[in-house]
């Protein structure tokens, strides 16, 4: 006897990119719920996005306020270029990008690789950065309605969407890119290379910027503006201005080639998030282990800690060393150290002390007008920026933690094996920025100076950023993308940054102060005082903030698990 089959005749509903933001408001509320201190951070950034939004908007509608339509296309093309700029580097070096969607939870669904990229898409629209620039980029439409009337205002509005489209595309395609070569063991240190030598790029070019300022030739600016109008950096901005000014012709192929451009970008984070969702990177065959000798427990140190004794202080610099050098998350942050070293000597030595000497053409010369104070304070700078990764160290950890708290770690054993293994990749990069400093400078006696300067500093950022991550941690995102942030975490991330910087550099100021009072002794002084006050500040930190972690280790350990 034959059964009947039933069917549902109710069609399967499907998935559009409505879906995505629906539920990325849905987890947002969930993560803010019970959660007083997410909420009064997605407050201050909600504030501080409208400030941005409201300086933007007067700045890029001063043209047409003033009716000086002839520096439109100037502020139109830097300005947008300038944003698209941030959007590509920003997420990388400081704020991270919001991954409230993580990719790698849509896995197991059945989406198409064009469903799950435009409803990423769609959710990354609905944050508090882009509707600031939104408001922002819209006093390019009153600068092209006041110059052009309304044609010209409906063009730059069209213009003012497709760029902010292609700040959020051009973003998401980067970090995950990036995301994918960090998780390859292959590609990481051309990665390094890659960022650093742009980095190191970014003095030059301060100081020719700063040069053409002083030169104010406006003439020269708008012809460079007129160029970076015709590439994606400034097409979609200058658009509306184009028509305002009478080249209707241009509008429509400034538009195509930011649609061309977005295209391109939405395509190429289609490739790398579908290696985001399986969660790895092909490295390749794995290599052969040659030369390994010693037991099990000798195999466990990596070479950079071989030296490291076999107790508990000795298993835990080993495990961090080993982390800092495999885990994509935190080789993110020692590429960040790598740049920013090479980039701020550059730009207060090469870049500030050359145009603080004089306006005659030999003002330029910053070797020769450079100080031993100017020098310890950007070395201050780059200590503190070394140092302020391990402000939210145990966030690296996340529920992972759960381990040392089990087990009992002492806190001052658990900080100090932290600062140690850190340091083992720190301070010889802050000694090849020291060197190539002073050969730069032309002053090679300068060597114990900077490196002086750079361990004191660094010290001094480790003990005020121990204490900062004991008491202010807080949860990363479970995803292989390096750079993903919770909902409200990147403006967490900001204002601790910004606070365990101010605090470090608070920490270091004794030796700017013995650098302007000592003169030249302080040439030959620098290098042992720096290194006792690094040292002792760093053993001062983890002394102090071990007794806090002590007391508190099953809070902190709730603090740093993610909430699912």
């Amino acid at each position: 006897m034959a059964v009947p089959v039933s069917t549902d005749a109710t069609p399967v509903r499907t998935v559009s990119a409505r879906h995505f933001v629906r539920l990325k408001l849905r987890v947002m509320g969930n993560n803010f719920r019970g959660q007083g201190w997410r909420i009064a951070l997605f407050i201050g950034g909600a504030l501080l996005g409208l400030w941005f939004a409201v300086s933007g908007f007067f700045l890029f509608a001063l043209p047409g306020l003033t009716g000086e339509g002839q520096y439109a296309v100037l502020v139109a093309a830097a300005g947008g270029g300038l944003l698209v700029l941030g959007w590509l580097l920003l997420p990388l070096v400081f704020f991270g990008v919001d991954e409230t969607l993580d990719p790698a939870r849509f896995a197991l669904l059945p989406l198409t690789r064009r469903t799950l990229v435009t409803g990423l898409f769609a959710a990354a629209l609905v944050s508090v950065p882009v509707l600031a620039v939104l408001i922002a980029s819209f006093g390019l439409v009153l600068t092209a309605w006041s110059l052009g009337g309304w044609s010209a205002g409906l063009v730059a509005v069209v213009g003012v969407i497709a760029g902010l489209l292609l700040c959020v595309a051009a973003s998401r395609a980067l970090t995950s890119a990036f995301a994918t070569m960090l998780r390859s063991r292959r590609v990481r240190d051309l990665a390094a290379v890659l960022l650093a030598v742009t980095a190191a790029l970014l003095g030059p070019l301060q100081v020719f910027g700063l040069a053409a300022l002083r030169e104010a030739d406006w003439t020269r600016l708008t012809g460079v503006a007129t160029v970076i109008g015709w590439t994606p950096f400034g097409a979609p901005w200058t658009a509306g201005i184009d028509v305002a000014q009478g080249r209707v012709w241009a509008a429509p192929v400034k538009l195509l080639i930011t649609v061309v451009a977005l295209g391109a970008l939405l395509a190429w984070w289609s490739r790398s998030l579908e290696s985001a969702m399986v969660g790895a990177a092909s490295a390749g065959k794995a290599p052969v282990q040659r030369g390994v000798t010693g037991g099990a427990v000798a195999q466990l140190f990596p070479r950079i800690a071989g030296w490291a004794r076999r107790d508990r202080f000795g298993a835990l610099v080993a495990r961090e060393a080993r982390y800092w050098w495999r885990d994509a998350r935190r080789r993110a942050n020692l590429i960040t150290i790598a740049v920013v070293g090479i980039f701020v000597p550059v730009m207060i030595n090469l870049g500030g002390a050359g145009f603080v000497a004089g306006d005659g053409p030999d003002s330029t010369t910053s070797a020769a007008n450079s100080s031993p104070v100017l020098v310890t304070i950007s070395m201050l700078f780059v200590g503190v920026v070394a140092a302020v990764t391990l402000a939210n160290q145990f966030g690296f950890d996340g529920s992972a933690y759960a381990v040392n708290v089990v087990a009992g770690v002492p806190g001052r054993v658990e900080l100090g094996a932290r600062m140690t293994a850190f340091s083992l990749y720190v301070l010889p990069m802050l000694a090849f920025v020291a060197v190539v400093l002073s050969i730069v400078l032309g002053r090679p006696g300068w060597i114990g100076l900077t490196i002086g300067g750079l361990v004191a500093t660094y010290g001094a950022g480790l003990a005020v950023n121990s204490l900062v991550s004991v008491l202010g941690a807080y949860s990363l995102p479970e995803t292989s993308n390096p750079f993903a942030m919770n909902s409200g975490a990147g403006v967490a991330k900001g204002l601790l940054t910004l606070l365990a910087m101010l605090a470090s550099a608070v920490a270091a100021v004794p030796m700017v102060v013995a650098a302007a009072l000592l003169g030249d002794a302080w040439l030959w002084l620098a290098l042992p005082v720096g290194a006792a006050y690094g040292l002792g500040a760093a053993l001062l930190g983890a002394y102090l903030a071990g007794d806090v972690l002590d007391r508190r280790q099953p809070e902190l350990l709730a603090t740093v698990t993610p909430r699912r």
